[in-house]
């Protein structure tokens, strides 16, 4: 696209999704989805890692480190290659995609990056735990709330989801469920 501004053709802003990636197999599953509809609607795609510094950006500030700080931002943008390794063996092929890790809480780096009403934020959906809704809020509601544009959760995919089913009745020692169709 050369001679146009980055984002318009033809005098229209080129749709964007904006996808979370942390590396988990549900923010793999995201991408992937995102990535699938970008070839769809020839949308483009963007990758956003975010991070924050151990001890969270108030006790960064409290005993600052720019040594560690640029460990942890060196950290951060190896986990997003891996994760684009594992997803693509790289960047996916046949979609324009971009990618960038940011420096905060990632419901708010992903809200403040998806910040156009045409813009499509698609994430993880995230664990269903109580203890670590508890511990830490789950990104895709707080996403939904804040959002200025249309927010997708792709659920866990099953490959996931049945260990953890698995594990939760090992734990209350209920048996296993039998096999369907047999």
């Amino acid at each position: 696209m050369t001679g146009m501004d980055e984002g318009h053709r033809e005098g229209q802003r080129t749709r964007r999704i904006v996808v979370g990636v942390s590396g988990s197999l549900g923010s793999l599953a995201a991408l992937n989805h995102a990535v699938e509809e970008a070839r769809r609607t020839d949308a483009e795609v963007l990758a956003v890692l975010a991070w924050l510094p151990h001890g969270g950006a108030h006790g960064y500030r409290r005993a600052p480190c720019p040594p560690l700080l640029a460990a942890w931002r060196e950290a951060a943008t190896s986990r997003l290659r891996e994760a684009l390794g594992d997803a693509f063996d790289g960047a996916p092929s046949g979609v324009r995609f971009s990618s960038r890790t940011v420096r905060a809480e990632t419901g708010h780096a992903l809200v403040r990056t998806a910040d156009r009403s045409d813009d499509l934020l698609v994430v993880g959906a995230g664990s269903g735990s109580r203890l670590r809704r508890g511990l830490r809020p789950a990104v895709a509601a707080y996403c939904v709330r804040h959002a200025a544009c249309p927010v997708l959760a792709v659920p866990k995919p099953t490959l996931q989801r049945e260990p953890e089913t698995f594990r939760r009745r090992n734990v209350r020692h209920l048996p296993a469920a039998p096999a369907q169709g047999h």
